[in-house]
């Protein structure tokens, strides 16, 4: 686990902050902003700031601050409890409980607080991005109980995609595994996180969720884990989730992304509307020629046109002459 951490080269120093748990992105920050931060005995305080965690010596006021070793866990999640470090309501967190640790471990991939089941907490900030990245797609699976009957087209519906406010969102897998009058039990797998997904995407087809619990996450699940309780990850476990992030990216990096749609150019000389198709370049740049540009700007008057001597103008202004040179 450490030789994954030596690796790591140059890092935001707020990110280093964050993941070695001396505070949350945000304010570590202010805290480099503020001056209390020095990297090899030199004080830091202009962002972005970068650090190397093999090499470099950081110090917040006055003490070391040192990357501390991974750690994995897994959290059967109540109902009521949040998913955020910081809840100015008092509510009860997921980190919370966890036993005491030196790291500061976040959520990877949250749920709301009616929502219950399978967290995973880490301070890997790497293996959370690709958890988390939609277009490596790792599947999360979840129990859905909703009012009512449902009726079968709802899994073509849900597969075929739900216009949301952000987007259209699709399911990736759903089975009706129970049917009544009175709910209906689906177990539906997303490979996309948007907020609250499952819920919104039953709520547009008119069905309201009663409980709604996470099952897995990728080859990750509750295995009798009981509601509030936690452990580490196996070995075999963490092993498991590497090969399928391998394997998602792969699988990413094969597939070849859509050409780029190019915009449109109008060919040089091509007349604009339908009328100019039948005048020449020439016939244009005559009928500009025949307006004189003054000193007060555009949309000057047509010129007076110099006529045969003793001729007629057929200007507005007969008096007044004006030659074209």
């Amino acid at each position: 686990m450490t030789t994954q951490r030596k690796k790591t080269q140059r890092m935001r120093l707020h990110k280093f902050l964050s993941e070695a748990g001396v505070a949350s992105r945000r304010h570590a920050e202010e805290m480099i902003e503020a001056g209390r931060v020095l990297i090899n005995d030199r004080i830091v305080n202009e962002l972005p700031a970068f650090v190397d965690p093999a090499r470099d010596r950081v110090v917040v006021d006055g003490s070391r601050v040192r990357l501390s070793a991974p750690e994995y866990f897994l959290v059967h999640k109540p109902k009521g409890v949040v998913c955020t470090n910081r809840d100015p309501s008092g509510r009860p967190r997921a980190i919370d409980l966890l036993p005491p640790l030196k790291a500061r471990l976040f959520v990877v991939g949250r749920l709301d607080a009616d929502s219950t089941g399978l967290l995973l907490m880490t301070n890997d900030g790497a293996l959370a991005e690709q958890i988390t990245h939609p277009r490596l797609g790792i599947p999360k699976v979840y129990r859905v109980e909703v009012r009512g009957h449902v009726p079968d087209d709802i899994v073509a519906r849900l597969k075929k995609g739900v216009h949301l406010a952000e987007g259209k969102a699709t399911a990736s897998e759903v089975e009706i595994t129970h049917r009544s009058r009175q709910s209906s039990v689906l177990m539906i797998t997303l490979r996309e996180g948007r907020n609250r997904q499952v819920r919104r995407m039953l709520a547009r087809l008119g069905h309201r969720v009663k409980t709604l619990k996470r099952v897995q996450i990728g080859p990750l699940s509750l295995k009798k884990l009981p509601v509030g309780a936690c452990r580490r990850l196996t070995a075999g476990e963490l092993a498991a989730l590497r090969k399928t992030l391998a394997r998602a990216r792969k699988a990413f990096e094969r597939s070849d992304p859509p050409p780029a749609q190019k915009k449109p150019t109008r060919p040089r000389n091509t007349p604009k509307r339908r009328g100019d198709a039948g005048r020449s370049k020439t016939a244009r740049g005559s009928d500009d020629a025949r307006r004189v540009k003054t000193r007060t700007g555009r949309g000057a008057a047509p010129a007076r046109v110099k006529t045969a001597r003793g001729g007629k103008d057929t200007g507005r202004k007969p008096r007044t002459r004006r030659l074209i040179t």
